[in-house]
């Protein structure tokens, strides 16, 4: 490149767009290296051997007054020979390109469409939330290395090495055992020709004796009640699958103490959770790639992110000191390992393996993905972040301040503990409305768009049925009770409208309503109530204290994550009292911003500097030993709340007049019926 007077030079101006870099270059410079010298982001795994066909560019044709050029198609050498093989074995899109063989001729624009952009962006659908810049930390690079001579002493990697320096300018620094053992056969397979993976520009920890030019992760959700990983192209970002399953050690207890116990209490329990949830995850992964079809080699990188205890057990840690108070975690420091460490069998041993920070004790690296998803920190507004488990994490804050808590709210919300409660699955009530003049109720099953009263409904329902009730569905029902008027503000069954309401049903020394008639049939009876009360108070009194901490009334706007907070309906989340009052237009799902967070993670290699600065930043308030959680529990109990106005609340919906509690009288009355 020159930088002589664009007045008397003769070399002609080349301008990329859309990041307007420029400069002057000697006629018949390939529009690669014209690229590359300027710093433009323009993708290539082969090398300029115009293979991969990562490169492609548009030549832009008009008069540009403010570059004082006429950028013209004729100004670019003719369609060379390895573009008509690529274009005649791949194709290329209309007015493409290869920038690697296209070389110059005279003024141009270039146009570089984004798929051909190094750190390209994943934009997702929600305005609020960031896009991903794509930059993967393990990245893919097509070598021609010297043949072995003997009067050359270097070895086969020395010699692999310096071509990666002086090809794509890398300084290596390590290389796999396993990369090294195949190094020499692979490399005389196709005359000295291999495609190499890097992780992090710095080692390399697979190669291939062909051209590759595509890279597989998993970002890896690990939840105490169901794992999920999402299938990622390293390349593109793109979401080629999503998959998931019942975590395994369930049958150990369906929350995390009774996990602690069971390693506490059971000699070798802690290595028996260990290899149950790696071998659920195993299993989850052979499943994803044997649906996808891709060889096992071709996974280079996970992300994993979970709640410490899952992190702890996960890693091989025992979570003993998890289980009471101080809670210590191991490490709380961002770490890396290799399938192999980690007895993932599913995948080649050396496929690099991240897990992102914990927080502090039981505010975990799930909660760490969920800040990178969300970004509170980038915002002047204070935002309310809940993800809604069986132990609810929350952070509040802003650009100035973050804190985090976590509550034990317990597996209600996801329908343990629930009379006719059950997981979300096919036949599972997960909408409910009920009529405040007849008390009639209708809803919707998953598998189905048709509401109850809707003609088609039982032909639509007949294969899954209607089996039971999850989450998001005993929300929507005791919040429509409360709002009926057939629940009290402290959570009772009024028993008094028996003779108005034919479907509330004497059970024990309460009462019960009815909701679905039939096989099987699904009421809502009082522990269940009580089971909602219970969760819905614990996840409101950590958020109070984070409110009281932070000095606000209420948050600017609040999102919901996990996989029960992207179901439930906000409005009745916020009748319960779930949540803290705020305009509902600022309150949103993000669906699973652990797992969002742990793709950001996987797709790009800044990110994780970024959220390891960030935990070190974010301080912990305590539940388990803060005084004021009891207070804040107790009046929560009630519904939406016994003594927080919720004003915004009520310019939505008509709030009950009668908040009184129900007197002993309407408690009980005669015994019908009875459940066990």
């Amino acid at each position: 490149m020159t930088v002589a007077d664009p007045e008397i030079s003769k070399d002609p101006l080349i301008v990329f767009m859309p990041s307007g870099k420029n400069g002057r270059f000697a006629i018949g410079t390939p529009l690669l290296d014209c690229a590359r010298q300027l710093g433009v982001d323009i993708d290539s795994v082969c090398g300029g051997r115009g293979i991969c066909g990562r490169c492609q560019i548009v030549v832009a044709e008009g008069q540009y007054a403010k570059q004082g050029i006429i950028s013209k198609k004729g100004n670019v050498e003719p369609l060379t020979e390895p573009e008509r093989r690529f274009d005649a074995r791949t194709g290329l899109a209309d007015e493409r390109r290869l920038s690697c063989h296209a070389r110059l001729l005279g003024d141009l624009v270039i146009d570089v469409p984004p798929e051909s952009q190094i750190h390209r962006q994943v934009v997702r659908k929600r305005a609020e939330l960031r896009a991903i810049d794509i930059d993967p930390v393990v990245r893919l690079h097509y070598v021609e290395v010297a043949e072995a001579d003997m009067g050359v002493a270097d070895g086969d990697y020395q010699r692999l090495k310096k071509a990666l320096k002086d090809q794509w300018g890398l300084s290596i620094e390590a290389i796999t055992d396993d990369a090294l053992k195949a190094l020499q056969a692979n490399l005389r397979k196709d005359k000295w020709r291999v495609t190499i993976a890097v992780y992090g520009g710095r080692k390399i920890i697979r190669l291939w004796p062909e051209f590759v030019d595509h890279l597989y992760g998993f970002a890896v959700d690990v939840g105490s009640t169901t794992i999920a990983a999402h299938l990622c192209d390293l390349a593109s970002g793109e979401v080629i699958a999503t998959d998931g399953i019942m975590n395994p050690q369930i049958r150990f207890g369906e929350d995390l103490m009774s996990r602690v116990s069971y390693a506490m209490m059971n000699e070798g329990g802690a290595e028996e959770l260990t290899i149950s949830i790696r071998a659920g995850i195993d299993q989850l992964f052979d499943t994803a790639l044997a649906e996808a079809g891709f060889p096992r080699d071709r996974i280079a990188a996970i992300t994993f992110v979970g709640n410490p205890v899952m992190h702890h057990l996960l890693l091989g840690f025992d979570p003993e000191q998890l289980g009471f108070a101080p809670f210590a975690l191991v490490t709380n420091e961002a770490l890396e390992r290799t399938a192999q460490a980690l007895s993932l069998e599913s995948l080649d041993a050396g496929t690099q393996c991240y897990f992102l920070p914990c927080i502090a004790g039981h505010v975990g690296a799930d909660t760490a993905a969920m800040v990178l998803s969300e970004a509170p920190q980038l915002n002047d507004e204070i935002t309310l972040l809940v993800d809604v488990g069986t132990n609810a994490e929350i952070v509040l804050g802003n650009k100035t301040r973050l804190l985090a808590a976590s509550s034990p709210t317990g597996p209600a919300f996801e329908g343990a503990q629930i009379s006719s409660g059950q997981r979300a699955a096919p036949g599972a009530i997960e909408r409910v409305r009920i009529d405040p003049d007849t008390y009639e109720p209708r809803f919707k099953v998953i598998g189905s768009d048709l509401w109850s009263d809707e003609e088609g409904f039982t032909d639509a329902t007949k294969e899954i049925g209607v089996t039971g009730i999850c989450g998001s569905g005993i929300i929507e029902a005791i919040a429509e009770l409360f709002m009926s008027g057939l629940l009290s503000r402290d959570g009772v069954i009024d028993g008094s409208k028996q003779d108005q309401c034919r479907r509330l049903i004497p059970f024990g020394r309460t009462f019960s309503y009815l909701l679905h008639e039939g096989i099987p049939e699904i009421s809502i009876i009082q522990n269940d109530i009580r089971a909602i009360q219970l969760a819905k108070a614990a996840l409101y009194a950590g958020a109070r204290l984070l409110m009281d901490e932070m000095n606000v009334d209420q948050p600017d706007r609040i999102v919901l994550a996990g996989a029960f907070g992207s179901h439930i309906d906000t409005k009745y989340a916020i009748i319960l009292g779930l949540i803290p009052d705020c305009p509902l237009d600022q309150v949103s799902s993000a669906g699973n911003a652990a797992g969002t967070g742990a793709r950001i993670a996987l797709l790009n290699a800044g990110s994780r500097g970024e959220i390891e600065s960030l935990v070190r930043k974010i301080e912990k308030i305590e539940t388990a030993i803060e005084p004021r959680f009891q207070e804040h529990f107790i009046a929560a109990m009630a519904f939406p709340h016994k003594t927080a106005p919720y004003p915004h609340l009520g310019k939505v919906v008509n709030l009950p007049k009668n908040l009184e509690p129900v007197g002993p009288q309407n408690r009980r009355r005669r015994t019908k019926r009875s459940k066990t």
